[in-house]
């Protein structure tokens, strides 16, 4: 009966230990934020020259440029529009670790609506299937607040192809936001596991004062 029981007892602590492994393998990838792009730089009508905006300067406006081309599908339409239609060209590179990935053509005022083209040829040897999309209907406003020479407009906040967002505020600027979100996250993970060890502190104890009865 006590080699039963304490064959019991190994197993539990055994299953019981494997739990707390995991969570603590796990809790760090759920915590820590996704690597985002180290920057873009922007190039077209009314810029000398080209625009450098880099995540650890200007986290916000890095973002909300990429979400112009973040939701671009696979294909797009091969047929471009007329010429006289798209209005000034501004082309975005994004980079990763300082080198260029993706390049894409923005056509804030076209006729119908913001336009974005994605050709074939990317920086260095990359290829990709060029296409034509319908971009936000915030593109005009979001490049003028991050330093492109437009004039201010009040974009429609909804509909269109890309689903169009809200206009940046001119304050929008928090780069402390993801800080605190992802201390929030880590806190909260960081609970879980105490709590998780208080249960199999109880856990054992219990099972503990079990075989001391069944012993007697």
């Amino acid at each position: 009966m006590v080699r039963r029981v304490r064959r019991l007892t190994a197993l539990v602590a055994g299953a019981l230990a494997t739990g707390v492994l995991s969570l603590g393998l796990a809790a760090p990838v759920t915590a820590t934020p996704k690597p985002r792009p180290a920057g873009v730089d922007i190039t077209g009508k009314g810029l000398t020259e080209p625009l450098r905006l880099r995540a650890d300067l200007h986290p916000t406006e890095v973002v909300a440029v990429i979400d112009q081309v973040s939701f671009l599908g696979s294909t797009g339409q091969t047929t471009s529009p007329r010429k006289a239609d798209l209005g000034p060209k501004y082309t975005l590179v994004v980079l990763s670790g300082g080198t260029p990935r993706q390049t894409y053509d923005l056509y804030p005022k076209a006729v119908g609506g913001p336009r974005v083209y994605r050709p074939a040829k990317q920086p260095g040897s990359r290829q990709t299937t060029a296409g034509w999309f319908l971009g936000r209907l915030n593109m005009s406003e979001t490049l003028r607040t991050v330093g492109v020479p437009l004039k201010r407009e009040f974009d429609t906040v909804s509909g269109g192809v890309g689903g169009g967002e809200r206009v940046i505020p001119e304050d929008a600027i928090n780069p402390a936001k993801d800080i605190d979100e992802a201390l929030g996250e880590l806190r909260r993970v960081l609970l879980l596991n105490v709590a998780v060890v208080v249960a199999i502190t109880f856990g054992l104890a219990g099972i503990a004062l079990l075989i001391r009865r069944r012993t007697r």
